[in-house]
């Protein structure tokens, strides 16, 4: 049933959560990225790991890897997936620092939320970890790179 175009629609408007269970398992990955623009000072101390909250890096790894496992708890019509692996990556440059997060899964159900919360929780928590030091700075370009599997198949932005 539902409503056409809109998969998480009852016909009668209300929510749902989307039956998967016929989709077929295949493997699936999902890369988003964000990024969080601030001042060149910023970035320098971002990059040296001489923030005053200590190394921003790894903290936003560490968050960008445990929010892609809870996006289920975090998103209400997500399904909860056995997640394979989890990756978070940096780009500096001299006003912005982007992050890339890829996430795979073996499953019948993409991993693109996965991938979007992973990648928006890591620039938060660059936020956080500068916030002392800059508060002007500006988290955007939130999105999907890429993603690959499933009956749709590959996908690049």
């Amino acid at each position: 049933m539902g409503t056409p175009g809109l998969t998480h629609l009852r016909q009668d408007g209300t929510a749902q959560m989307v039956d998967v269970s016929n989709k077929a398992e295949s493997t699936r990955e999902a890369t988003a990225t964000a990024t969080v623009r601030s001042t060149a000072e910023v970035l320098a101390l971002l990059g040296a790991g001489d923030l005053p909250k200590g190394d921003a890096l790894a903290v936003a790894r560490i968050a960008g890897i445990m929010a892609a496992k809870k996006t289920a708890d975090l998103i209400p019509l997500c399904h909860p997936l056995p997640i394979a692996k989890v990756t978070v990556d940096f780009e500096l440059d001299t006003n912005t620092i982007t992050v890339f997060a890829t996430v795979k899964t073996r499953g019948i159900t993409g991993v693109e939320m996965e991938a979007l919360t992973a990648a928006s929780v890591a620039a938060l928590s660059v936020y956080d970890m500068i916030k002392a030091v800059d508060k002007h700075a500006v988290l955007t370009d939130i999105k999907v790179l890429a993603k690959s599997g499933g009956k749709s198949g590959d996908w690049t932005l």
